[in-house]
């Protein structure tokens, strides 16, 4: 069974993270939260979500095209940098 997730639709580069918070997507690029990534309608995973798995590996995400992050920050935590988990 998979976690419920939220669809930030993508404008101009950024998402709304928290309600009175926007992020550029490159935050999401290395933010914990961040699942996929949709790209001309196509779900890629996130190289956030593909370092700290067992896929170890993500092809590029070309963020000028990023249409909507998909994310499972369901607690309003917000942008949560992925090198607190690496480091």
């Amino acid at each position: 069974m998979s976690r419920p997730v939220r669809n930030l639709p993508v404008e101009n580069g950024r998402v709304d993270c928290l309600p009175s918070k926007r992020e550029d997507l490159d935050h999401c690029r290395f933010c914990a939260h961040s699942v996929r990534f949709r790209v001309a309608g196509k779900e890629v995973p996130s190289p956030a979500r593909a370092y700290c798995t067992l896929q170890r590996t993500s092809e590029e995400v070309d963020l000028t095209k990023v249409e909507a992050v998909i994310c499972d920050d369901l607690s309003s935590e917000g942008f949560r940098s992925i090198m607190n988990i690496i480091g």
